[in-house]
């Protein structure tokens, strides 16, 4: 009875956890979305007025357009990474896929600015064709700039699971196709790429939400056009009770629940499966002569595409001068110097409200996961699905909804609204990376077998003891994934905390970032923030990566035992 009521006390504790911080908030959002300014009762006119006004209406075709645009070039950019690499006998395949993956350790709205400065009217390319051909090429023009830095953040996405797809085709469909009598593009077509279609949908809905949500890479290209942009700056200039605000960010939510039943509806009806475990990969052949060298050029070109965020960002933050030249005038270190001597307070305010929110991410997704797979307590699978929801939720939405919920509530010992706080930032940081530490945790637990908590339990070890003593140090692994994928990510998040941070003295790295990349005097402390933030994040990364992999050996070892 009392491991029942444990468990029956943790399951509130957490249902109680995301109805506050997660479900009570979105509804508010939709609540005064329906809701009439003057009387409060049930209204669809917030609707029709958003659809009536010209500018919202824009801005909801935009972002449509600027969504599916940045699917289909980031998939230009993924499919032949993807395909080279697991198709041909290619050589430096493993790091043609490590510096894919690369463009997501970096804020996409910090690499705007870097690539502005080299692919802008006036930046580094443009100065080069014009010197030399005379003509000017708008990369970075209004929505073009937009979809071009999205497409190149995300297209990693799209790249791992594409990948993972091709990696686990059965190799005995090709070579049936191959005896019919398809080769080249045609089997690509029929039968490659169909069987990858799994991978390939799971990334890009993966990219069409990130970019939906994205808030500061419209804003730093001054491109305000577009529902996230106008979501903020409706909030942040007219006042929580302004009601387009709720309304776009209702169709944000919408947008987002869309996306998924499209990914979903997709692969409806179709069967992916192969009969041969793993499903061998695709046959590797050799390249011709020809065919290695298009591929390399091609593979170069891409990558030195997708890299060059990371170049600009290094070359500003390092540069004295950088304006209508091709490179910056001299280099220097003063830009960091700066950051650490007169803003110390983002880098530190980052690592503890990132490890906090991993803290509790983790804590509970362990805790979440034991419940749903090894307990029949009632409503316990809606835990799971609630704590996923999150997934469906912008920032942007989640930090009107914080707003909204608690700007009315104060604090006893200071007076000040709740949602002014930094705990609530550390709050709204978990639940939006909740998703991340709970698959990690429930991958975790499902390749732990009953079988070792029962033996404990029939020496006499009761359940808390065997939760504790056997079953969390064996989830270790996937534990300190989730903890580490939950940091990485918390730490580069720009769309919540810009609506919560009231005092900048509060502010984490995203927000010093954002700040910082407003003015021209501030790009270059702001590009050395950046690049401590990359450094962070691919430290976090790494470890991530170290973590899985030794789990992996681990568990191989105890499988020969």
């Amino acid at each position: 009875m009392n491991a029942h009521w444990g468990q029956r006390v943790a399951a509130l504790l957490i249902a109680a956890f995301l109805l506050l911080f997660l479900v009570i908030p979105v509804v508010q959002v939709i609540f005064v979305a329906f809701q009439a300014p003057a009387t409060g009762a049930f209204t669809l006119v917030n609707f029709q007025d958003f659809f009536n006004t010209s500018l919202f209406r824009e801005a909801f075709w935009n972002s449509l357009y600027v969504a599916v645009m940045s699917v289909l070039v980031a998939t230009l950019f993924a499919m032949p990474l993807a395909y080279f690499t697991t198709r041909f006998e290619f050589r430096g395949a493993i790091i043609v896929q490590t510096l894919g993956i690369i463009p997501l350790i970096m804020p996409p709205f910090v690499g705007a600015v870097a690539m502005q400065l080299l692919f802008g009217t006036n930046g580094s390319i443009n100065l080069l064709l014009e010197e030399w051909f005379g003509i000017n090429i708008p990369f970075m023009e209004g929505l073009n700039g937009v979809i071009f830095v999205e497409s190149i953040h995300y297209f990693p996405f799209i790249l791992i699971n594409l990948s993972a797809a091709l990696n686990n085709i059965d190799r005995a469909m090709e070579e049936s196709a191959q005896n019919l009598g398809a080769s080249g593009i045609r089997l690509f077509r029929r039968i490659v790429f169909p069987l990858a279609m799994p991978g390939y949908v799971a990334g890009a809905s993966i990219v069409f939400l990130k970019v939906f949500d994205d808030l500061g890479t419209p804003l730093l290209l001054n491109v305000n056009t577009l529902l996230a942009p106008q979501a903020y700056l409706r909030i942040s200039s007219i006042g929580i009770t302004d009601p387009m605000g709720y309304v776009i960010s209702v169709i944000l939510v919408l947008f987002s629940l869309f996306a998924m039943w499209i990914a979903a509806l997709a692969l409806r009806g179709k069967d992916y499966g192969t009969e041969q475990r793993g499903g061998g990969g695709l046959a590797k052949r050799r390249m011709r002569p020809w065919e290695g060298i298009l591929s390399y050029g091609v593979i170069g070109l891409i990558l030195l595409l997708v890299l060059s965020p990371h170049i600009g960002l290094t070359l500003l933050s390092f540069g004295t001068i950088w304006s209508f030249s091709v490179l910056p005038d001299g280099y220097t270190i003063t830009h960091y110097l700066e950051v650490f001597e007169q803003s110390p307070q983002f880098v530190t305010n980052t690592v503890l409200y990132a490890s906090l929110a991993a803290l509790i991410d983790v804590t509970i997704g362990t805790a979440i996961a034991y419940l749903a797979l090894r307990t029949k307590i009632i409503g316990r699978k809606w835990l799971d699905y609630t704590a996923m929801a999150a997934l469906a939720v912008p920032g942007v939405v989640l930090g009107i909804g914080y707003l909204r919920t608690f700007l009315g509530v104060h604090l006893p010992w200071s007076g000040e609204p709740l949602s002014n706080w930094w705990v609530m930032l550390v709050i709204a940081l978990s639940v939006r990376r909740l998703p991340y530490a709970l698959r990690a945790c429930t991958a975790a637990l499902q390749q732990l077998s009953v079988a070792l908590e029962e033996a404990a339990e029939n020496l006499g070890a009761g359940k808390l003891t065997t939760v504790r003593r056997i079953v969390v140090p064996l989830m270790v692994g996937g534990i300190l994934a989730g903890f580490v994928t939950s940091f990485a990510t918390a730490a580069v998040e720009l769309s919540t905390t810009i609506m919560l941070v009231s005092r900048e003295s509060d502010a984490p790295l995203a927000y010093g970032l954002y700040v910082f990349m407003q003015t021209a005097a501030g790009r270059g402390p702001g590009a050395a923030l950046g690049i401590i933030a990359v450094v962070i994040v691919g430290v976090a990364a790494y470890l991530s990566h170290r973590v899985i992999e030794r789990g992996h050996k681990a568990r191989g070892l105890a499988d020969e035992y």
